[in-house]
């Protein structure tokens, strides 16, 4: 596929879920991004990524953990999890959080935090 073709949103939606899932290297892309839709009280468990992960609020709020800081963000605003920070985001809002998740690397690479 070239770089110039659309990709159907469907077409990266993980079945059965609202977020969609682009792996840039399939596309001829260098960065790859989450589209999070989310109710309250959901969003990833602690994980990290040998690269930044830069997130972006559309609507909603987020809360992100990045290391040992959290910040609160909501429409419009930005928050960046350096390389290898162990983060996680929630949505502590009342309504719907839609987030943009960019990954700067082609392929997902991402390892969970062991509780155990």
């Amino acid at each position: 596929m070239s770089t110039a073709d659309v990709i159907p949103a469907d077409e990266i939606r993980i079945a059965g879920s609202r977020t969609l899932r682009f792996e840039g290297e399939a596309h001829g892309a260098n960065v790859s991004f989450f589209l999070v839709t989310g109710d309250p009280g959901q969003g990833p468990r602690l994980h990290r990524h040998p690269y930044d992960e830069t997130f972006h609020v559309l609507q909603g709020q987020a809360t992100i953990v990045i290391g040992d800081r959290t910040v609160t963000a909501g429409p419009g605003e930005t928050a960046i999890a350096p390389a290898n920070a162990w983060h996680r985001f929630t949505n502590t809002g009342t309504g719907v959080l839609q987030i943009v998740c960019i990954h700067a690397s082609p392929v997902m690479i991402q390892e969970y935090f062991d509780h155990s």
